[in-house]
């Protein structure tokens, strides 16, 4: 069987797409740069394949539960191309392999329910659940596998194909995923396009998709949902986020202190979902302000291939550029950094790990999204201030409390204006639940039953009662 990219270059010379390696700054690999006009023969196969795929659901339930299988049994080859490409630990890696399988595991034992609607007419009307047909899947770079799998898992559990394109920063990794599905799934049911743009603009916008899955920034993501309005296709959007971390004035410092730091540096920051901005009472700033720079100065900090690494680089160039831009103004604004502050020396995208104190609440790294290993930590005098800066933004994704009295921090909690609020933890989700944002933040609902229904579209059948 061939690969999901194999059909893609058929009677064409391949033009390749150079890969870099984050850790060294260097081309180590390259991948197909599929061009637009490709499309069509690959969102029509996928057509073809959908009228197979979504006629036998005991079937597809078995094919997904192989698919796992088979991630779970290339784990090795898998994590190690992710951390080349991508830059994270190898151990993070490994687990966002195993999060791959856990999905498709997961969306395999769903099904959709049949209801009847008894209103004392004279006909009784049955709800039942149709897919919609070829969905276009849109990942970025920070979580290649697990954000493909996020899309795609649900997707195909209910029914649809899929046609995935991932970050031309990242595609290696999402190429390998596609050649181990292809083990396991029918030939097209989920299709690997690599290249860049303009191939997810015409994907987007191609007549035969029927939903668009996207994870992305908000101006992508606006002209995303412009691009599938033209054909009226679904739209499920994950723009991104930057979420608080409201500490309270009864807080343990030193019992929150690890997990308050991982939740703003897993992943270099690189997380859609992290802690973005920290409000502390302003008697404790002094003292949380020296607890996280304490660690941020001791993380080693390296290639993900080194097993004594914690944090590893910033995925890409441009990536880089907008950490090291944020940064530098806020430090020309009055900010003063606790730690680092600034590139490390060596090759690669290295920044060293930054928290930032008395930091403009005007300036971009505290209003924008910066979205890599620098944290601003500001005073605040009320716990009325602290929640309205907290949703001063028009990011809505996340946001956290933490302190001592639960119940304080949940009503606390029931304040922010975002789709997820944790409470002395931050950016931990289970499969089974939904995970949205408001405002800038999204359009539609991932995960748990919610993510599954929203690749289906309701069929109602009215029918006589029977005398």
């Amino acid at each position: 069987m061939p690969t999901p990219e194999a059909g893609s270059v058929r009677g064409r010379r391949a033009v390749r797409l150079s890969v870099v390696d984050p850790a060294t700054g260097e081309t180590f690999d390259e991948v197909l740069d599929q061009q637009p006009g490709e499309l069509d023969d690959v969102v029509a196969r996928a057509e073809r394949a959908w009228r197979g795929w979504r006629a036998d659901p005991v079937a597809r339930t078995a094919a997904l539960r192989g698919a796992a299988d088979a991630v779970e049994g290339a784990a090795d080859g898998l994590a190690r191309l992710l951390t080349r490409e991508q830059g994270k630990p190898l151990a993070e890696s490994y687990a966002e392999v195993a999060r791959t399988a856990a999905r498709l595991r997961y969306f395999a034992g769903l099904a959709p329910r049949t209801r009847r609607i008894d209103d004392g007419r004279p006909v009784h009307s049955e709800i039942r659940w149709r897919s919609l047909g070829p969905v276009a899947a849109i990942v970025p770079w920070n979580f290649p596998l697990q954000l493909a799998a996020a899309k795609f898992a649900p997707a195909l559990a209910a029914g649809n194909t899929v046609v995935l394109k991932p970050s031309p920063f990242t595609p290696l990794a999402t190429r390998l995923l596609g050649s181990v599905l292809a083990s396991a799934l029918p030939e097209d049911v989920l299709t690997v396009v690599t290249g860049r743009e303009p191939l997810g603009a015409r994907l987007v916008s191609h007549s035969g998709i029927r939903h668009v899955t996207f994870t992305g920034s908000v101006s992508t993501g606006r002209a995303v949902a412009g691009a599938a309005g033209v054909s009226l296709a679904r739209v499920t959007l994950e723009l991104g986020g930057n979420d608080a971390a409201i500490l309270l004035d009864d807080v343990d410092v030193d019992g929150i202190a690890d997990r308050l730091f991982w939740g703003a540096f897993r992943n270099c920051g690189q997380v859609c979902m992290a802690v973005k901005r920290v409000y502390v009472p302003a008697r404790l700033h002094a003292e949380v302000v020296e607890a996280l720079a304490q660690r941020a100065k001791t993380v080693a900090v390296g290639s993900g291939l080194d097993p004594e690494s914690r944090l590893g680089p910033v995925n890409n160039a441009p990536q880089l550029a907008r950490v090291v831009q944020v940064t530098e103004r806020a430090l020309a604004d009055g900010a003063r950094a606790a730690s680092g502050g600034h590139r490390l020396d060596g090759p690669g995208y290295f920044f060293a790990p930054t928290i930032l104190t008395d930091v403009p609440p005007g300036s971009p790294v505290v209003a924008d999204e910066q979205f890599g290993p620098v944290l601003p930590v500001l005073p605040y005098g009320s716990v009325d201030e602290a929640v309205d800066a907290a949703n001063g933004t028009g990011f809505g994704l996340g946001g956290s409390v933490w302190g001592t009295d639960l119940d304080r921090a949940g009503a606390v909690a029931d304040r922010l204006e975002c789709g997820t609020a944790w409470i002395n933890h931050h950016a931990e989700l289970s499969l089974a639940q939904p995970f949205a944002g408001v405002k800038d933040s999204g359009v539609g609902v991932a995960g748990g039953p919610w993510g599954f229904y929203g690749n289906l579209r309701p069929f109602v059948v009215h029918r006589p009662r029977e005398a």
